[in-house]
């Protein structure tokens, strides 16, 4: 038995996307803030950017092991993150090499367990699932980590394990019983293309394994959130042991506020001082993002840009796309109205700041949390994953959002979702319609719950702080 003077160890496993990862090194401060011992299993690449994430106040309470990324055939050497991914032929090759990371986390495990260090759990993200089950033959809590919301969670364990809701989506019929909102067939990418390199994913991933070995799910919400989903999830399970723990906004914790930007580059300096301006004028700004995995085509982007130009609003755009360039006469119409940016930036930052009041968003989780955290109302363009859930829960549910109409545009290219009519209407109500100021008002009443969500005595840290405890009651029973 380690010695009762350390203190305990809590282990860490990210999968390699940003979008998986920053939510889990939120995590690790929290765990370090409250005497917990934290080290994150990554790759080297991955590592050196875990590392820029964390001050030197942290140096001794969070740690990271590294082992190395597999080398496998269809993915080029140093490849170690889907943000590096080129095209879609990469992701099949880059999911099956996280497969080959099992036998050095064994050995890892076994090493900790060799020198009286046992962990009191390990957290793995649900894409690293057969974690769980080398986690279970160590009798090591395995903690899974979906990366998603309690109800999306809850909606997507449950369908694809019945087939009887599968095929009421593939017949074309809405499902009723599953959510607050109908579903649909295209809420669920996944469902249209069973040959997608995701599906053959999770074939072979050991989902069923990790779901069956679990100790304990951890979700990036609130009870005042998504409360009334937990027990749904928790029955999904099967085992009255495993709990559903509601720990979030996992961002919020570092000083139970609104967090400061970390960035101080020359251009992140540019936007800033914009976005001070505007607010001086009691102008108001949307930021328009979607996330670092989505894929738009040129004529979307210009559609976009046409549609920021008509709604006549003050905007700050991230462009992924090295390679588009705008319309012809745009950058001279919307300048001194709007800003493009086109490397990475501190979207929490952006969207704490006051000027910024909607956001253009994709609705991946993460955004969701981190646009509502900071009071801000979304603009809902889910392209795929959870991101249709999400949207749905935030218009329907939780009444702090607005979506777009595509019947505004009657002609569109090939692979333009929304023209620039849909587009300019969408954000000039967000903005500055009726519709907008009360999902505005709504998103407000959430960031304020969030933010007393993850107080001393708020919902989430009395959770996390029952987590430890249930975790170190575990060990010591695992030791006897």
């Amino acid at each position: 038995m380690a010695s009762e003077n350390l203190p305990p160890h809590a282990i860490i496993f990210p999968f390699m996307a940003q979008g998986h990862t920053f939510p889990l090194l939120d995590l690790a401060k929290a765990l370090s803030f409250r005497g917990v011992k934290v080290t994150i299993i990554t790759t080297p690449s991955n590592a050196k950017q875990i590392s820029s994430f964390f001050t030197t106040k942290f140096s001794s309470t969070i740690l990271t092991h590294v082992i190395p990324f597999p080398v496998v055939d269809g993915l080029l050497l140093g490849c170690e993150n889907t943000k590096e991914l080129t095209s879609d032929n990469q992701v099949l090759p880059f999911l099956r090499a996280t497969l080959k990371l099992k036998q050095p986390f064994e050995s890892y495990l076994r090493d900790l367990l060799e020198r009286e260090d046992r962990p009191i759990c390990a957290i793995c993200d649900f894409f690293l699932g057969w974690a769980i089950t080398v986690c279970a033959s160590f009798n090591i809590p395995g903690i899974l980590f979906y990366g998603m919301g309690v109800l999306s969670t809850k909606i997507n364990c449950t369908l694809y394990s019945n087939e009887e809701h599968m095929m009421t989506l593939v017949n074309g019929e809405k499902l009723e019983k599953l959510s607050p909102f109908p579903l649909i067939l295209d809420d669920f990418s996944s469902l249209k293309d069973k040959n997608s390199p995701w599906m053959k994913f999770f074939q072979e991933n050991d989902a069923g394994g990790a779901i069956s070995t679990c100790w304990g799910v951890l979700c990036n919400s609130f009870d005042e959130l998504e409360g009334e989903f937990v027990r749904a999830l928790e029955d999904f399970y099967g085992r009255s042991s495993v709990k559903v723990w509601c720990v979030g906004p996992l961002l919020l914790y570092e000083d139970g506020n609104i967090p400061k930007s970390s960035i101080s580059n020359d251009r992140s300096n540019l936007y800033r001082s914009w976005l001070d301006e505007q607010h001086e004028r009691k102008e108001g700004v949307i930021y328009v993002s979607f996330g670092t995995q989505s894929q738009i085509l040129k004529s979307q982007m210009d559609e976009i840009a046409l549609g920021l130009d008509l709604a006549g609003q003050r905007f700050i755009w991230v462009v992924r796309s090295s390679s588009w360039t705008p319309p012809e006469g745009w950058e001279e119409r919307v300048k001194g109205r709007g800003i493009v940016i086109r490397e990475w930036v501190d979207q929490r930052s952006i969207l704490a700041h006051p000027a910024i009041r909607g956001f253009l968003s994709h609705c991946g989780w993460n955004s969701v949390v981190e646009s509502l955290s900071m009071g801000v109302p979304i603009l809902t363009w889910p392209m795929g994953a959870d991101q249709s859930l999400n949207a749905k829960l935030v218009m329907h549910f939780l009444k702090a959002g607005l979506a777009m109409d595509p019947k505004l545009d009657e002609v569109q290219e090939d692979g333009v979702i929304y023209g620039c009519n849909a587009i300019s209407s969408g954000v000039k109500e967000l903005m500055s319609g009726e519709s907008g100021r009360l999902a505005r008002k709504r998103a407000e009443e959430i960031g304020l719950m969030a933010r007393n969500a993850v107080k001393k005595d708020g919902s989430s840290s009395k959770k996390l702080d029952h987590l430890i405890n249930s975790l170190q009651e575990y060990s010591v029973l695992s030791d006897c």
